[in-house]
C-alpha cells in the first residue's frame, strides 16, 4: 500500500514498476539467491577471515527472515534544498516491513525506513532525477525478493554480511537491464538496502525485548569483530565501541542550504505556513547553536561570502539572545576541486572574520568522493587546521582506512548507509579516535530516530543533523507526539535519552 505526503505520484507507478519487475526476470532473481546461498556454503564472501552461517548451528537467539513488504511515500517539500550543485523539493521515503523467527520458535516484526536520496546517492549529469530514482524502485523490488528468500538463520550483522554482496551484484544487473548510462554506484546501493537491513535490526530487537544497542555483544553475536575487519580486532565486539545506553542529550545541526534565505531581504516571496523563513528566526524558535553551511565549492568569492554572511548574522542574532557559543560545519558536498581550493578558502575565511573561523567546528567531503581516482586529493595539510571529515566516499571500511592514509580526521556516519554497516565502520573510527559526526539525509519520521540514535549510541559523536523540519515538515508529524524531545526542538538540543524503548525504537512491537 502507497501513502502520499504530498500526492505527488513521482517515480516509478505500479504499472511501471510491473513493466520493470518482468524484464527483471524471474530467472535472475533466483540465480542470485541460489547464488547467495552457493556463495554462504562455500565461504567465499570477499572479507577478512572469510564466511560461512551455515557452519554453525543456528542460535536460539538467531533470527531468520520470514517475509518482507514495501510501501512508499511521497513528499514535496516546503522549500527547495540546493546541495552540490543540485537543487531539490521532493523526496520518496521507502518503508520496509519484516517479519522474522529466532531460532526458537519466537517471531517478531521489524521497520525500516529511509529517503531514496538519488540525488545524493546516485548524482548524475547525463539522467534524470526520475530516472535514477526509478532505478533505486527497480533495485528495490529486486533486494526485496532476495531478501524475502534468504532463509538462512543469523545475527543481522551476519544476515547483511551476507547479502550485501549479492544487493551489488543486482545494483549491477538493474543498471544492465534498464541500460542506464551510468551504474548505480555503492553508495547508492548501501541507501537502497538500508531500509531493509533497518528492518531486520528492529526485528532482532523486538524478537528479545531489548534495544538494538543491547544486541551487539557476544551473547547475541557468534563472531567477533575480527571476522569482519581482521584479526587487530579478534575477542573485541561492536559493544566495546558502542553504547547499550544513548547519551540524554545531543546537539542539533540545521542545515544552511546554498538557497536558504538567511535574512529577510533574500526571501522573494514568504511561505507563510508558521514556521520559520531567515536564519534569525530559525535560531530563535529552536535556540541553535550548530549551523551547518552547505557551499558551492566551485566559485571561492561566493562561498567565503556566504560564510561571511551566515557569520555576520548568527553573530548579531546569539548576541541578542546572550548566547556566547555556538559552532559551524562546512560541507562542500565533494565540489571543491583540489585541495588548494579548501586550503585558500580556509585562509580568507580566517582573515575576513577570525571569530567566525574559530567557530568552524569540522569540515565535511570537500573533494571528489572517489579516493581511489584522485590520490592527490590528500588532506594532511587542511586537517591541521580543522578536522576533515570523509561522507561521500564512505561506502565501507576500506574506504575509511583509505581515507585516514589520505589525511582526513574525521567520519560522517549516516543511517542511510545502513544499521550493520555502521556498527562496523563506528568500530573503527572509535578504536582510531576519529573526529564523528552524524549526517542525515533528510530523514522525517522512523528513520530520523533511527540516525538520532545512531548518533546517541555512539561515544564521541560531536552533533546529529536533522533538517526534515525544515524541508518536509509534513513527514514528521505523526512523530511528533510519540517523540517530542526529537521532533521538538527549543533549546539547540535533542533529548535523546528516549531512545531506549525495543528494537529501533520508532514503531512498537
Amino acid at each position: 500500500m502507497r501513502s502520499f505526503g504530498g500526492a505527488l505520484g513521482l517515480g516509478i507507478r505500479k504499472s511501471q514498476r510491473e513493466a520493470v519487475n518482468k524484464m527483471m526476470s524471474e530467472t535472475t532473481r533466483r540465480t542470485l539467491l541460489k547464488q547467495a546461498g552457493n556463495l554462504a556454503a562455500a565461504a567465499v564472501w570477499a572479507a577478512p577471515g572469510g564466511f560461512n552461517i551455515l557452519r554453525a548451528a543456528a542460535r536460539k537467539t538467531d533470527i531468520r527472515v520470514e517475509d518482507v513488504s514495501i510501501a512508499y511515500e511521497e513528499y514535496k517539500y516546503r522549500a527547495p534544498i540546493k546541495f552540490g550543485g543540485h537543487v531539490v523539493d521532493r523526496a520518496t521515503l521507502l518503508n520496509v516491513n519484516c517479519s522474522v523467527r529466532t531460532g526458537d520458535g519466537r517471531a517478531a516484526r521489524g521497520f525500516g525506513s529511509m529517503p531514496l536520496g538519488n540525488i545524493w546517492s546516485f548524482p548524475s549529469k547525463t539522467m534524470s532525477y526520475d530516472t535514477t530514482l526509478g532505478a533505486m524502485q527497480a533495485l528495490v523490488e529486486q533486494i526485496a525478493g532476495v531478501t524475502r528468500g534468504y532463509k538462512e538463520f543469523g545475527h543481522p550483522i551476519d544476515i547483511n554480511w551476507a547479502l550485501d554482496p549479492v544487493y551489488r551484484k543486482l545494483a549491477a544487473d538493474v543498471s544492465e537491464r534498464l541500460h542506464l548510462a551510468e551504474p548505480i554506484p555503492p553508495l547508492c546501493a548501501l541507501v537502497t538496502a538500508s531500509a531493509f537491513d533497518a528492518a531486520i535490526h528492529d526485528a532482532f530487537g523486538k524478537a528479545h525485548g531489548l534495544n538494538c544497542y543491547h544486541t551487539y555483544g557476544p551473547e547475541f553475536m557468534k563472531h567477533d569483530l575480527a571476522h569482519y575487519l581482521g584479526p587487530e580486532y579478534k575477542g573485541e565486539f561492536p559493544s566495546r565501541y558502542v553504547s547499550q545506553e544513548p547519551q540524554h542529550r545531543m546537539p542539533l545541526y540545521h542545515l544552511v542550504s546554498a538557497i536558504d534565505p538567511i535574512e529577510e531581504s533574500d526571501i522573494r516571496k514568504r511561505i507563510n505556513d508558521g514556521l520559520p523563513e531567515t536564519l534569525p528566526e530559525w535560531i530563535r524558535y529552536n535556540g541553535l547553536t550548530h549551523l551547518k553551511i552547505k557551499l558551492n565549492g566551485d566559485d571561492r568569492k561566493w562561498d567565503v561570502d556566504r560564510v561571511l554572511h551566515v557569520d555576520r548574522v548568527a553573530t548579531q542574532t546569539q548576541k541578542q539572545r546572550g548566547v556566547t557559543e555556538w559552532v559551524y560545519s562546512l560541507d562542500f558536498n565533494e565540489k571543491c576541486p583540489n585541495v588548494q581550493y579548501l586550503l585558500d578558502f580556509l585562509h580568507e575565511v580566517k582573515q575576513k572574520t577570525p571569530g567566525g573561523y574559530e567557530r568552524i567546528q569540522y569540515v565535511e567531503q570537500p573533494t571528489a568522493r572517489d579516493l581511489k581516482a584522485h590520490p592527490e586529493n590528500v588532506m594532511h595539510e587542511a586537517a591541521k587546521l580543522r578536522p576533515v571529515v570523509i561522507d561521500e566516499s564512505l561506502t565501507d571500511v576500506e574506504a575509511l582506512l583509505l581515507s585516514r592514509k589520505m589525511g582526513y580526521t574525521g567520519a560522517a556516519l549516516k543511517a542511510c548507509k545502513g544499521q550493520s554497516h555502521m556498527m562496523l565502520i563506528a568500530s573503527v573510527a572509535e578504536k582510531h579516535k576519529l573526529f564523528l559526526c552524524v549526517q542525515d539525509l533528510t530523514c522525517p519520521g522512523a528513520s530520523l530516530i533511527q540516525s538520532a540514535s545512531l548518533a546517541a549510541h555512539v561515544p564521541g559523536v560531536a552533533a546529529i543533523e536533522a533538517n526534515a523540519r525544515q524541508y518536509m515538515p509534513a513527514a514528521n508529524k505523526a512523530w511528533e507526539s510519540r517523540f517530542p524531545g526529537i521532533f521538538r526542538i527549543s533549546d539547540g538540543t535533542m533529548d535523546t535519552g528516549e531512545l531506549n524503548k525495543a528494537g529501533l525504537g520508532a514503531v512498537e512491537s
